[in-house]
């Protein structure tokens, strides 16, 4: 009768452990990125009354008789599962879709979590606004004017610096696409303005110099009389300046230094050569360059004295292509430029992030900028990582070394931005544990009360 009352008071304890770590996950049902517990048990040692004893030629085996001594908690685990995604709108807070933590630091302490709810501090650190842990993950780089990210590195804060300057670039590329009408009548001698318009195809488009000042740059087209498929083109930046605009084939040569040049065609329509002022013809094959150089005004001169000049590519399509080039078919003239790299001074107003983590700044003058990216990590043994409060996590001896790198590598999820992983507790599953382990509990002290009654009738057999 002794061993069922202890049994009972280990059923009682251990039933009120599970019914703490029930209390605990019903209190997080809304906690984001909390993961449930689960308790099992297992039987304690038992007490042996008689041995097994093997069977004989006279008689068959005796299996051994036991008394168990109670029941305890084999393990309180912690379930992964993913939970629900919520939108929330908010550019900042990003949910992990499959596997993998966010990486976080307090001091020098590392930390990982599930919760991505994020904001940025006063001095623009990406960081849990709950308990100020900064995000980890890899700040790009700038090399030869483009923004590289080791993500081999070991990470560090993430400062998104709003409001930084970001410098004006000047033009170094335009490109040009589309058709010239094959149609399109030759200008006369002495020509009317009525005539001018209807024989010159004339475009215009945006470009930039150091300072982030807009010129504009006009290329005019015209048929080349008595030669079929010839054009002639005038380049000039700013109308009022053509003359110090120059366009040449090549670059590090002085030849060509007029602003006009001519266009070549197949007889498919297709691009074949340009050919400059000074006689100069483009290669055979591949893509179509011009050297476009003009003066920018109210600057300092060169070393040499002469007048500072920007120069850009005019890159004309590709020879033989019809894709993303200059054509000429019975078609209504529709050139124009399509694209070019240049932009005046701007401010990072936004920023975004992708399902890869990487940060991008949007800046005010239409560019955009890698700013960085955030770094993930993932466990061999994600159920021996160790609860730290603030719905983090920390290493232990059984959780393995955290594996940090990019996500949607070496198993790690994908992150959504604008999106909080909600807490992975079932109600439904937790209220019906809460009934189990209720009855269990009461089970087990009815088994003390009935001990205690056998014992008070043995008492009194005295009496």
């Amino acid at each position: 009768m002794m061993r069922s009352l202890y049994a009972g008071v280990s059923g009682l304890q251990n039933h009120q452990t599970r019914m703490d770590v029930i209390g605990n996950n019903i209190a997080n049902v809304n906690t984001y990125g909390f993961k449930r517990g689960r308790v099992d048990f297992q039987d304690m040692i038992s007490q042996q009354l008689n041995g097994a004893a093997r069977p004989n030629e006279e008689l068959g085996g005796v299996n051994p008789k036991e008394v168990g001594l109670g029941m305890s908690v084999a393990a309180i685990d912690t379930i992964f599962t993913q939970g629900n995604l919520q939108s929330t709108g908010v550019s900042t807070d990003v949910a992990i879709s499959g596997n993998g933590f966010f990486v976080m630091k307090s001091g020098e302490q590392t930390y990982y979590t599930r919760a991505g709810v994020f904001g940025v501090d006063s001095e623009g650190t990406l960081v849990n606004p709950g308990n100020g842990m900064r995000v980890q993950g890899w700040m790009a780089q700038d090399a030869n004017g483009r923004q590289v990210l080791n993500t081999s590195g070991t990470p560090t804060d993430l400062v998104i610096p709003v409001g930084q300057k970001d410098p004006p670039k000047a033009t170094t590329s335009v490109h040009y696409a589309c058709n010239l009408n094959k149609n399109t009548p030759v200008l006369p001698d002495n020509p009317t303005v009525d005539q001018i318009a209807e024989s010159v195809w004339s475009t215009e488009f945006t470009i930039y110099d150091s300072y982030g000042r807009e010129h504009q740059l006009t290329m005019n087209f015209q048929r080349v009389p008595d030669v079929p498929n010839q054009w002639t083109v005038n380049v000039s930046v700013d109308p009022a300046a053509a003359e110090d605009t120059e366009t040449r084939v090549g670059f590090g040569t002085t030849d060509g230094v007029d602003n006009t040049y001519t266009l070549n065609f197949d007889n498919s329509g297709k691009l074949l050569s340009i050919t400059d002022s000074a006689g100069n013809t483009s290669n055979p094959e591949g893509e179509i360059v011009l050297q476009t150089s003009y003066t920018v005004a109210d600057s300092n001169p060169n070393e040499d004295g002469t007048p500072y000049r920007q120069t850009f590519e005019l890159n004309l399509g590709t020879i033989g292509s019809m894709e993303n080039t200059i054509t000429q078919s019975a078609s209504k003239s529709t050139t124009k430029a399509r694209e070019q790299d240049g932009y005046t001074l701007g401010y990072l107003d936004n920023f975004k992030i992708d399902g890869s983590g990487i940060i991008t700044g949007v800046y005010s003058n239409g560019s955009t900028r890698t700013i960085g990216q955030i770094a993930m990590a993932s466990f061999t043994n994600q159920g021996g990582l160790e609860k730290h409060g603030d719905t983090t996590f920390a290493e232990s001896i059984n959780s393995g070394t955290a594996n940090i790198g990019e996500s949607r590598t070496a198993g790690k999820g994908s992150l959504i931005a604008g999106t909080l992983e909600m807490s992975n507790v079932d109600l439904t599953e937790q209220l019906t544990d809460m009934i189990v382990t209720q009855r269990g509990f009461e089970s087990n002290a009815k088994t003390i009360q009935t001990g205690d009654s056998m014992l008070e009738t043995v008492i009194n057999l005295k009496r």
